[in-house]
């Protein structure tokens, strides 16, 4: 071979390495992008609250006697478990039972004088009735006739009226009875005390009409609690009674509970103008067995309106505005897909059409590199 020859091969084949490390150096390399899996399973269209919800409780009573007066005996503390009926405090009363203990024996004395007054009618008319049959055989004389009828007529008048009194003495007894049992403070049903306020020996006084006071024992039913949580006024038209929910509380981050929509408030809320909000109520269906559940919890609430099952499904954070989702080819390229969008939530979105099953969609959309015509190196995430 020519020098001249050699030399232009050996310029070229520099030429193609210097070209080749050149095409190395300067190519785009791979973005590490977050994809995952498009599979097969169910999906939920749900709504959730706008703000952290409340557990409260089905009963709750905040009790005080329906009289003012001194605490005689006080017979809870806060965290007592109470059955309906159980007396919980009462008022200093001697006086009243006293007044009851003489109702009860001007009653006594009543039937006595009643039964007396009954015996003697009773005489009187048989007397009146042995008579009558003498006066058609002309035996007695008019005058000791009608005397001994009136006797009768009279004699019976007194036992109604003795028996008008006992009555009346009822009613006194009774109404003494009412004065009495309003000095005793009772468990309007079962359930735990929250709160004591008063001590023995302390004046409690019944709240003024229209003026909140603090209970004296706050009485609360935990074996029905539910959640009441503000929606969206936009969202709540489409919830109904009876629905499906989840219950999240903070203070048992990894658990959720079924719940039952029972209410919807037939009125929207107006806290903030841009924020106007209806309140649901979801009652607790499976609460646990240690009432380990307080009232005054916060939650929120996931109202489940319709669900399918066995259809392909991505992650809800994939999807773009006009539908559109970002593909990971075999080869690394990304693709830009429009695809048909059926039911959905913040986790998940039901595809109608657009993809396949075992397709990679990307659900880093926003990290830097990441768009259509890109090389991706895929990073696999567990859903």
């Amino acid at each position: 071979m020519k020098p001249i020859l050699r030399r232009i091969l050996f310029v070229l084949i520099i030429f193609v390495v210097a070209a080749l490390i050149l095409f190395y150096v300067m190519r785009e390399k791979p973005v590490s992008a977050v994809v995952q899996v498009v599979d097969s399973g169910r999906v939920e269209a749900t709504v959730s609250n706008t703000r952290s919800g409340t557990v409260k409780a089905c009963r709750r009573a905040r009790l005080a006697p329906a009289i003012g007066g001194q605490i005689d005996e006080l017979s809870v503390r806060e965290g007592n478990r109470v059955d309906e009926g159980q007396v919980l405090l009462v008022l200093w009363n001697e006086d009243l039972e006293a007044e009851v203990k003489l109702a009860e024996s001007e009653g006594a004395t009543s039937r006595a004088k009643a039964d007396e007054a009954c015996l003697l009618a009773e005489e009187a008319q048989r007397d009146a009735d042995r008579l009558v049959e003498l006066r058609k055989q002309d035996l007695v004389s008019e005058a000791d006739f009608d005397q001994a009828v009136t006797k009768a007529s009279a004699l019976r008048a007194n036992c109604e009226a003795a028996w008008a009194s006992v009555r009346m003495s009822a009613a006194r007894l009774l109404f003494a009875r009412a004065r009495l049992d309003r000095t005793i403070l009772r468990a309007p049903f079962a359930g735990t005390v929250a709160e004591v306020n008063g001590e023995l020996g302390e004046f409690v006084t019944p709240s003024p009409t229209g003026i909140a006071t603090l209970p004296v024992v706050d009485l609360i039913d935990t074996s029905c609690l539910y959640v009441s949580a503000p929606i969206d006024e936009v969202d709540a038209t489409a919830i109904r009674t009876g629905m499906e929910a989840r219950i999240t509380l903070d203070a048992f981050p990894k658990t959720n509970f079924k719940g039952v929509v029972r209410r919807i408030a037939p009125y929207v809320l107006e806290l903030e103008k841009q924020a106007r909000t209806v309140e649901v109520e979801t009652v607790f269906e499976d609460l646990p067995g240690n009432n380990e559940l307080l009232s005054g919890y916060s939650a929120d609430v996931e109202i489940i309106l319709d669900v399918r099952n066995d259809v392909l499904r991505i992650p809800t954070e994939a999807v773009l505005e006009g539908g559109r989702v970002l593909v990971c080819r075999a080869d690394g390229l990304i693709e830009e897909r429009t695809i048909e969008t059926g039911l959905s939530n913040w986790q998940l979105t039901e595809v109608v059409s657009g993809l396949e099953s075992g397709e990679l969609v990307i659900t880093s959309v926003d990290r830097e590199g990441i768009r259509p015509g890109a090389r991706a190196r895929p990073e696999f995430v567990s859903r």
